[in-house]
């Protein structure tokens, strides 16, 4: 399987492994427990089983329009019970990031496998959690609304802003990874 996907500026990188943490820490599921190098918060454009090589110049002229404005959304839950939840934050699409989600997709070949990822069915969004049960949802997002006081609390508004954890940033660069081969290419 590969996936091309946008990585967060170190801010918003930071508040996102800020919310893995403290799922971790309350003894639930969090991507914080995946240990590889690999491991990043991202938002996943494309999913594709098969990703030929000579996508990645097209893709790399695609990243030039990058960064661009991220904004983070409400707690988002995917999936069905027995197989597992997912919680995610979700992502407020922009005109820009619609525009750089269909050049993706067009330039990867336009074959997602992941019909979330397709144009016109993407739901963006930057995991926090998954194989997650019904209880450990509620828990999850009693945690993450305590977290989010928490930083509130202790955080100083910047100004024309609110206090607590980033709800805008902005995406820096493309990324594809190869599951198979277990390898990630920056474009």
């Amino acid at each position: 399987m590969h996936s091309i996907e946008l990585l967060l500026d170190d801010v918003t990188d930071a508040g996102v492994r800020e919310s893995w943490a403290a799922l971790a820490g309350a003894g639930l599921p969090s991507l914080a427990h995946h240990a590889g190098e690999t491991n990043a918060p991202h938002v996943s454009l494309s999913v594709t089983e098969h990703l030929d090589d000579r996508a990645d110049p097209r893709l790399r002229r695609i990243s030039r329009a990058l960064p661009l404005p991220l904004g983070l959304g409400g707690l988002v839950v995917f999936g069905r019970p027995p197989r597992g939840l997912v919680l995610a934050r979700g992502v407020i699409p922009t005109a820009a990031l619609l525009a750089l989600h269909r050049d993706v997709h067009e330039s990867a070949g336009g074959a997602a496998t992941v019909a979330h990822t397709t144009p016109g069915g993407w739901t963006p969004h930057v995991t926090l959690a998954s194989r997650l049960d019904p209880d450990q949802l509620a828990r999850a997002i009693e945690v993450l609304a305590e977290a989010d006081r928490a930083a509130a609390s202790t955080t100083a508004p910047e100004p024309g802003g609110a206090a607590g954890p980033p709800e805008s940033g902005r995406v820096v660069a493309l990324r594809r990874w190869d599951s198979d081969a277990r390898t990630v290419t920056i474009l």
